[in-house]
């Protein structure tokens, strides 16, 4: 929370400062840095809400001139709505026009949006206290008779629409605000290894192979996470950090994407949401604008080599709060079961394994390892959670008198982070988790966006999409090649 004494001296301090602002140190987002810059207004181009005689009226911080920006929301659902809509917009043309994509935005979520490290507590008080400003162009005429634009400054409050081309100004004292913002480094080994993950990239999105062990989101005991880790290594000439549009559990692996800017990854975390709140149970007959396929080793084999589950899923707290696990609800009436279906077919069967491909419909914590476990009764191996039964009497994998007798002990590669990725295959004694995202076919995301800015009837219908493959980590490689042998 923010210091209540340092709040008082910003908000009661002059905007006039004797900073040398060359030299002031900024605190905004890389983005703003480079858009944001100080600007001093002359009094006589004040309004007569600001007395043109007071000094501390000429000096503000200017934010970048408002534009109109794609609604990432709206855009998003509209793009998901459209997979339901293909078969009768086909019958009946074009179907309903596309809503405007384009949405205003008030003062306040646009100082929010320029300032993100700013509280958003002290940006209130600013507006309450009646020291925003916006510069709004009047038109006056010279001498000459010609047009002209007199940018002036008036009062603006929180709730105010902003206009195209519309400046913001604050108080200039608000580069005081410390920022407590950990920046993490990583040396030339580290970065060269994540930017060795990465799959696809473009200006809109960028995916890596996320490993095995390496956790996406930070939390509690969890010192660098993949998330913290992209905005070192995979922002490249982007101004904006990436960001996470969808999750992977620590020890899965596979495909990750995440949005470089702030509209692109709202549209994908968007897409994300409504295919799971948009599933139906006739998913042969829908066209999915997003697929996802994994590959699993699981113990055991399905009765059925393809197939459907759907078995709606909740969370259990368990130890008084201190762990909880996610199990099928058989009672599907319970409000608080969230519905779930998977799509799955076997690969192949070999000594008492099956590989399995898995299609999630729906996106649901856990869903993968639940159904594979409580639903096919074939749970995944070295998921100790929901199979920790049949890991008790299960014994390694037998490997070849050659790779027995061999006396060369493999050499490990030490990896950045603590990652050890050579051990945990099927003949380890204990493997780790076989769960890995192997396809995704998304649309394209960047070129939805640059379209729709340029035509405002752009078709959504029929979207290019962008298809990514992820080659297996070495454990679940190894498990696969001694499973064939």
């Amino acid at each position: 929370m923010a210091n209540p004494k340092l709040l008082r001296r910003i908000l009661l301090r002059s905007p006039l400062n004797d900073t040398v602002l060359d030299g002031a140190r900024l605190f905004f987002s890389p983005f703003h840095e480079w858009r944001s810059h100080y600007s001093s207004i002359a009094p006589e181009t004040l309004t007569q809400e600001e007395n043109p005689g007071d000094n501390n009226s000429n000096k503000w911080f200017t934010l970048p001139p408002y534009t109109s920006t794609v609604d990432g929301g709206i855009l998003g659902k509209e793009i998901a709505r459209n997979r339901l809509e293909n078969k009768n917009d086909a019958a009946i043309g074009r179907g309903a026009a596309n809503p405007p994509y384009s949405s205003s935005t008030t003062a306040l979520k646009w100082v929010v949006r320029c300032c993100p490290e700013l509280p958003r507590s002290l940006v209130q008080k600013l507006f309450r206290l009646r020291q925003v400003r916006r510069e709004s162009c009047d038109i006056g005429h010279s001498e000459m008779g010609d047009e002209l634009q007199k940018p002036r400054l008036r009062r603006v409050t929180a709730k105010d629409s902003m206009n195209l081309g519309d400046r913001i100004y604050l108080p200039i004292s608000v580069q005081e605000f410390p920022v407590d913002k950990k920046e993490y480094h990583c040396n030339e080994e580290e970065v060269s290894f994540i930017r060795s993950l990465e799959l696809y990239k473009d200006p809109a999105i960028i995916v890596v192979n996320k490993p095995p062990g390496m956790p996406v989101q930070g939390g509690i005991g969890i010192k660098r996470s993949l998330d913290e880790l992209a905005a070192t290594c995979l922002s490249y000439d982007c101004l904006e950090p990436p960001r996470l549009v969808h999750r992977l559990d620590r020890d899965s692996s596979g495909i990750l994407v995440m949005g470089r800017t702030q509209t692109s990854a709202t549209v994908l975390h968007t897409i994300f949401r409504e295919k799971t709140f948009g599933a139906s149970h006739d998913v042969d007959n829908v066209k999915r604008i997003l697929q996802r396929r994994y590959w699993a080793l699981v113990i055991g084999s399905p009765r059925h080599r393809k197939g459907f589950i759907s078995a709606p899923l909740r969370k259990v707290v368990l130890d008084n709060g201190k762990s909880d696990r996610i199990t099928v609800m058989h009672n599907s009436q319970t409000l608080a079961s969230q519905h779930a279906i998977t799509k799955y077919k076997v690969i192949g069967s070999s000594h008492g394994y099956t590989w399995l491909e898995l299609s999630p419909i729906t996106g649901r914590k856990h869903q993968l390892r639940v159904h594979c476990a409580e639903v096919l009764g074939t749970p995944i191996l070295g998921d100790y959670k929901y199979g920790w039964q049949a890991h008790k009497n299960w014994k390694p994998f037998p490997c070849s008198n050659h790779e027995n007798n061999s006396n060369e002990v493999p050499k490990r590669k030490i990896l950045p982070f603590g990652l050890d990725l050579d051990n945990g295959d099927i003949s380890d004694k204990h493997p780790r988790l076989h769960l890995h995202c192997k396809q995704m076919v998304l649309p394209d995301i960047s070129l939805v966006l640059q379209n729709v800015q340029l035509y405002s009837d752009y078709d959504l219908s029929h979207l290019e999409s962008i298809k990514l493959v992820a080659s297996l980590p070495s454990h679940m490689q190894r498990s696969w090649e001694l499973t064939n042998s």
